[in-house]
C-alpha cells in the first residue's frame, strides 16, 4: 500500500495545474454502507480522477482480507492522460499502467512506477 500511496502522490504532482486555485470538483462521490463494502470516485477539472471499490472478503473468518480494485488518472506534462488500473487484496497491490495515446510511456514514469 505504500507504493499506492507513492504512485498517488506522483500522479497528484503530475497533473499539476500552473494555477491550483483553478482546478474544479467536477464529481464526488463516495458509499461507505459499513456492511463490508464501500466506493468512492471523484474527478477534477485538471483531467484527475480517482475511482474505488473494497469488499471484504470472508468475514469473520482467519480468512478475512479486503479485497479492493479501482483506477487512478492524471494528464501529464505531455498531454497524455495515464491511468492506472490496480486490484489490492491478499496477493498484494497489482497495478497496471495504461496511457491514452499513441507514443511511449516516459522512462521516469515507469520508474517511479516500479519502484
Amino acid at each position: 500500500m505504500k507504493l499506492f500511496f507513492i504512485l498517488t502522490l506522483v500522479a497528484v504532482a503530475s497533473a499539476a495545474p500552473q494555477n491550483p486555485q483553478d482546478v474544479q470538483i467536477l464529481r464526488y462521490d463516495s458509499d461507505n454502507s459499513g456492511l463490508g463494502s464501500y466506493s468512492f470516485a471523484w474527478e477534477l477539472s485538471d483531467g484527475s480522477k480517482h475511482e474505488e471499490q473494497g469488499q471484504l472478503k470472508n468475514q469473520g473468518t482467519e480468512a478475512e482480507a479486503l479485497s479492493v480494485q479501482g483506477q487512478y488518472a492524471w494528464v501529464g506534462p505531455d498531454g497524455v492522460t495515464y491511468t492506472v488500473t490496480y486490484l489490492a487484496d491478499e496477493n498484494g497491490y497489482q497495478p497496471q499502467l495504461q496511457q491514452s495515446q499513441g507514443g511511449s510511456i516516459p522512462s521516469a514514469v515507469i520508474e517511479s512506477f516500479l519502484g
